[in-house]
This record gives structure tokens, sequence and C-alpha cells, in this order.
């Protein structure tokens, strides 16, 4: 009987020993991911809601299993929501791991400067990552740059950190503004910004261009900008073609050749260094610039000063086949 009941305790003892290895080693033993999988934990879900995506997506052998290791190798420890990428074969500890602390997986939009809201609308409704519908934008209302966003996310709250980022820049570039600035309002800044924006292509001329502008303003010139003769016309998309001669004398609320002062709102969306450019323009007495050949522009102080130059640059686009 004694040897009975020690072959028994034995046996008890080798089936404990075999089921605490298993439990450990089930921890740290290769996972049956036979990919990297994409896994998205939703915001509030619990540990064992993770489980459940993880066996489902094919991360883990048993949720059951994980959610109870989890309890005795985590130690309370709480996961991240967002969406994760698992590596092929990644064990319970290092998927636990993951989603503790590490990376989710970031994906962005990207609003270039100078992005009309037209196709800011377009761009947002394009993407079949993003969820729900939007209007378009008021033009001049989205900070162009790139923003990071969650798999199923909602367009409508993407736009809105687009459109709290400008309302937080803009005030910020506005409290620092120069006395030189010849703009009264933010929304005044937006929209001569949003002129320097489509009007070169060369950050550093950005200033420039502004002093320009500001300097017809202050004297009662036209502003005589080519892109808001096309905004009422595309709404901000290219042209695609010349401007003719009926769209440079069309009167409307944006055509600056046929209007003094700003154009009802602006044309674009207009990035940080134009706005900064408006607050903080170059103090200069050029009232005129035309484009160099080279992509950027040559500036004059004088009318007979522009005319010499706007001659050399028709000499360039002939010599190029362009006239």
């Amino acid at each position: 009987m004694r040897r009975l009941g020690c072959s028994i305790l034995l046996v008890g003892l080798a089936v404990a020993a075999f089921v605490a290895f298993r439990f450990v080693h089930g921890w740290t033993e290769a996972g049956p991911a036979a990919s990297d999988i994409n896994v998205v934990v939703p915001e509030g879900a619990s540990i064992a809601d993770a489980a459940v995506l993880l066996k489902r997506a094919g991360a883990v052998r048993s949720a059951d299993a994980f959610l109870t290791r989890t309890k005795v190798f985590g130690r309370g420890k709480s996961i991240k929501a967002g969406e994760f990428v698992i590596p092929k074969g990644a064990s319970n500890a290092e998927i636990f791991s993951i989603l503790q602390g590490g990376k989710t997986l970031t994906r962005l939009v990207t609003i270039p400067e100078g992005m009309p809201s037209i196709l800011v609308y377009e761009r947002l409704m394009a993407n079949d990552q993003l969820t729900g519908t939007i209007e378009v934008p008021p033009e001049g209302s989205v900070l162009p740059d790139s923003y990071a966003f969650d798999k199923g996310e909602s367009r409508a709250a993407v736009l809105k950190r687009m459109q709290d980022a400008m309302t937080r820049t803009l005030a910020k570039l506005w409290a620092e503004r120069s006395p030189a600035a010849v703009v009264k309002t933010p929304r005044e800044a937006i929209i001569l910004a949003s002129i320097v924006e489509k009007e070169t292509a060369v950050p550093s001329e950005r200033p420039m261009v502004a002093g320009v502008y500001g300097n017809r303003l202050k004297t009662g010139m036209m502003l005589q900008a080519d892109p808001t003769i096309i905004y009422p016309i595309t709404k901000g998309k290219p042209l695609g073609r010349r401007i003719k001669k009926s769209e440079i004398a069309a009167v409307n609320d944006y055509n600056t050749y046929a209007m003094t002062g700003l154009p009802k709102g602006p044309i674009a969306n207009p990035g940080r260094l134009s706005i900064l450019a408006v607050l903080q323009p170059a103090q200069t007495k050029a009232l005129y610039f035309v484009a160099d050949g080279k992509g950027g522009h040559i500036f004059a102080d004088t009318l007979e000063q522009h005319n010499q130059n706007v001659r050399k640059w028709f000499d360039i686009r002939r010599a190029r086949g362009e006239l």
C-alpha cells in the first residue's frame, strides 16, 4: 500500500510538474502567427477583450490560456489601446509586452501647404481607413501637416485635430506679430497668407512676397495675384490651362485684378511659414515681383525696374519655346 501510495504521489507530482512546465513554457514559446498580424485594441478594452481579439486574429492559441497567464506573469499591469503589429511567431509574453507599452502602428494623412479645402475633403473621404462623413471645411481652417490617426477613427475627429492645430498656431503667431504687419485681424492674416502660399514655392521668399503685398495694401494698389483669379473658378484646384482675359477682368469677391484690398476669404490652407511671413514681413520698398526662371522671383521697387524684369522673363520663356 505504501508503495502504491508513493507511486500515486510521484505520478501526481510528475503531472503537476508537467502542467507547471507547460504553463510557464506556454508563456514564452513561439506563438501560432504565421506572419505579422495587425490587431486593433479599442479604447476601454480589457485584457480579456484583447485576448479574444488576439485569438480571432490568430496571434494566440487560446484566449483563456493567454488571459490566465497574463494574470500570473503580468502582475496586474494594464494594456494600451491602439493598433499593434504582432510579429510572426510572437510568444504570449512578447504580445503582452507589446500591448503594454509597444509602439502602436502609425497611420498618417498628410495635408501639404497650400492645399485648398476641397482637396482636403477629398483626401479624407478617399482614405478607407477612416469612417463617417464630413463637409468641406471652411477655407483656411486647416493647418497643413501630417496627422496620425487610428484605423477606424472618424474623419470628423481627424479634421477637428487639423482645425484645432490651425487655431492654436494662428493664436500663437498672432500674439507674436510684428508692428510692421499690415493685417488687422487673424482672419486677414489667413487670407493674405493663403495668397503668399500660392504665389511662391520658395520658403525663403515668403517674407518678401508678404512685404510686397503689405506695401500694395498700404498704398491702395491692387494685389493682382493670379491665384485669386483661379479660386472662384475651381475652388483652388489646378486650372489646367492659361487664364483667360475675361477671367482677369471678372468682378467677384476674390479677383484681386478687379478690386483693391484683400479677397473675401482665403484661397487655400496656408502653412505656418506663410502665416509667419505675413505677421513678420520683410522690411522692403518693393512693390513688384516676377518669376526669375529658376523657380524664384525678382523683386522691384519701381514699375520701370519691374518692366525690365518682365522683359527678361519673356526672353527666358521664348528661349524655352513657351511663347
